[in-house]
């Protein structure tokens, strides 16, 4: 009777072992640190922004330093533009608002410390959708801040990424300097 337990169960067995191995080869990952091509970065943000704290302590995390002088960085990151908009999405029949578009705009550019390029002026915008009810106010208030954390970490997390992208834009203007002397 043991056996014939065991038996059943061995192709179970053997589709979860065929999964590991399956998901183990696909490339999956969790998401490091930065690889950032710089050791110091000044931040142009205001002290008591909430992105430029969160992408502080980010950059930390990647090794790299934040200093508070842009004459001792080697990338100065200067922000164009920071907003937060919400609009109106659809209303119902009574002509009450039923969805709203909340949007978070950016844009930033990074130079070197001699002034040059790294990043033109970039923009990001992150646009989420949340429904409303005006019988739970204070809930949709609540989501709403909370969507706003969410689109303020995808905002760091893809300021993050461009800057680990410009490794690659700063080795060709080194290989290209390198090459004209």
């Amino acid at each position: 009777m043991h056996a014939q337990v065991q038996i059943k169960r061995f192709p179970q067995w053997l589709l979860m072992v065929a999964a590991a191995v399956l998901l183990s080869a696909c490339g999956f990952h969790l998401r490091g640190a930065a690889d950032l091509p710089f050791k110091t970065i000044y931040l142009g943000f205001p002290p008591n922004s909430p992105v430029g704290v969160e992408l502080k302590r980010n950059i930390q995390a990647s090794g790299a330093t934040v200093v508070d002088d842009a004459k001792e960085a080697e990338a100065n990151l200067k922000v164009l533009a920071d907003s937060r908009d919400r609009q109106v999405l659809t209303l119902n029949t009574n002509g009450r608002v039923r969805e709203y578009a909340l949007f978070q705009n950016f844009s930033f550019s990074v130079t070197d410390a001699k002034g040059a390029i790294i990043i033109p002026p970039t923009a990001i915008t992150l646009r989420r959708v949340i429904t409303y009810d005006e019988n739970q106010e204070l809930a949709k208030q609540a989501e709403e801040t909370l969507l706003y954390r969410n689109m303020q970490s995808d905002l760091v997390q893809q300021i993050l990424r461009r800057l680990s992208a410009s490794k690659t834009a700063i080795k060709n203007e080194k290989a290209a300097a390198d090459s004209d002397s």
